[in-house]
């Protein structure tokens, strides 16, 4: 052996550089901060429409099918508009965009303001797991506890 080291290949991964993916997805929040509620949903909303992927006008298309409803590209502009107090988007439309767009960041939005998180349900039994570990250490410091206890109060 030569006492040379190998250069990694560039196509190479390497254990060192994995980042795991983060089980809450959330706006940055200086896109989405503003003075009210309002506001910073139709930001949400806007950011969404910009990070789609498809124009308005098919997102529109695209919730009216879900809905089984007309809803215009315009439509969508207002909900979008930060200007636009007077028009802010319903919880069925709010549910249609999520459902077009799969951008569940919108839900978090609201969620976030509660100290809750939207997660994806495949994190559900890895949570629970955490729950039942930190519950066994509760119950075996009692069982130490209890113990000692027997053996004196040592």
């Amino acid at each position: 052996m030569s006492g040379r080291r190998k250069r990694p290949r560039a196509e190479q991964l390497s254990l060192l550089d994995w980042m795991p993916a983060s089980p809450v997805l959330a706006y940055a929040a200086e896109r989405v901060k503003a003075a009210t509620l309002a506001r910073s949903i139709s930001k949400a909303v806007s950011e969404t429409l910009k990070g789609c992927g498809r124009s308005r006008a098919e997102v529109a298309r695209a919730m009216s099918d879900y809905l089984d409803d007309n809803i215009t590209e315009n439509v969508l502009n207002a909900y979008a508009a930060e200007s636009r107090d007077d028009l802010i988007i319903s919880i069925t439309r709010l549910d249609a965009l999520i459902a077009v767009t799969r951008d569940r960041r919108l839900l978090e939005l609201l969620a976030s303001r509660h100290g809750w998180a939207v997660i994806d349900r495949r994190h559900l039994p890895a949570i629970k797991m955490a729950e039942l570990l930190e519950h066994r250490e509760e119950v075996n410091a009692e069982i130490d506890y209890q113990r000692r206890q027997i053996r004196g109060g040592v």
